[in-house]
C-alpha cells in the first residue's frame, strides 16, 4: 500500500465498492435486524429516525417491524446486515401511503450501499403493485435527501425533517443507465434545494414577493 493511501484511509474507504448482497429478510431472522439497528451509531440513529434513540426503544421496533407485516431487504456482508431498507404497508399510514426508510452502518457508508437498496426497494415495491412511496428522513441527512431526489423524489421541510413522495411511474428503473453522477454532487443538489426551500419560506413569511 502506498504511503497516500496509508496517510489517508478514508479516502481508501470511499474507493471501496459495496461487495455484500442484498435479499428479503425473513421473520426468524429477527435478531440480525435488531442487531443491525443496535450497532447504528449516534449519528446513523438520528439519520434514520430524526433523534438519537436508546437501545429499548430499537429492539421494541425492531419486534414491530416483523409483526406488522413490514418488509425488510438486507445489506449482507459476512453474514451481519449492514444496511436495511424498510417497506412499510400503506394501511399503517394516515394517507394510505406505504413507507420506506433506510439505515446503513457508518462501516460501509461511501460504497453505494444506500443506492442498491434504494434501487431494490424500488423494485419491489413496483412488484406488489404500488404506485406511489412516501419518504421521510431528517434534514441532516444529506446523503439520503440526495438519493431520494436521484430516484424522483419532491421533498419538503418540515419541522426538522424532509417528506415527498416519490412516483414510482416516474422513478430510475434498477439495471438503467440514468444521468452520470456522484455522491459529492448528489449532496451539493440537495443542499440547494434545501437552501432554495428555506429562502422560499423566508420570503412567504415576510411577504416579499406577494401580489398586492
Amino acid at each position: 500500500m502506498s504511503n497516500a493511501a496509508t496517510a489517508n484511509p478514508i479516502a481508501v474507504r470511499r474507493a471501496t465498492a459495496a461487495h455484500g448482497d442484498v435479499r428479503v429478510l425473513s421473520a426468524r431472522e429477527l435478531p440480525l435486524f435488531q442487531d443491525h439497528l443496535l450497532r447504528l451509531d449516534r449519528d446513523s440513529r438520528r439519520d434514520r429516525f430524526n433523534v438519537s434513540l436508546d437501545d429499548n426503544f430499537l429492539t421494541r421496533y425492531a419486534a414491530r417491524c416483523v409483526s406488522d407485516g413490514t418488509i425488510i431487504l438486507a445489506y449482507f456482508e459476512r453474514g451481519k446486515i449492514r444496511g436495511a431498507a424498510e417497506l412499510h404497508q400503506p394501511d399503517l399510514s394516515s394517507d394510505s401511503l406505504p413507507e420506506i426508510a433506510f439505515s446503513v452502518e457508518s462501516c460501509v457508508r461511501r460504497q453505494g450501499v444506500g443506492s442498491i437498496l434504494f434501487t431494490k426497494l424500488i423494485a419491489k415495491a413496483r412488484s406488489l403493485g404500488y404506485q406511489t412511496l412516501r419518504i421521510t428522513t431528517g434534514a441532516q441527512n444529506d446523503a439520503m435527501r440526495a438519493l431520494a431526489n436521484k430516484f424522483g423524489a419532491r421533498l419538503s421541510f418540515r419541522h426538522g425533517e424532509s417528506t415527498g413522495n416519490i412516483d414510482l411511474s416516474q422513478a430510475p428503473v434498477a439495471g438503467t443507465n440514468t444521468q452520470p453522477s456522484s455522491p459529492a454532487l448528489d449532496i451539493a443538489r440537495a443542499v440547494v434545494d434545501y437552501n432554495r426551500a428555506c429562502w422560499g419560506l423566508w420570503f412567504r413569511m415576510s411577504g416579499i414577493g406577494r401580489r398586492s
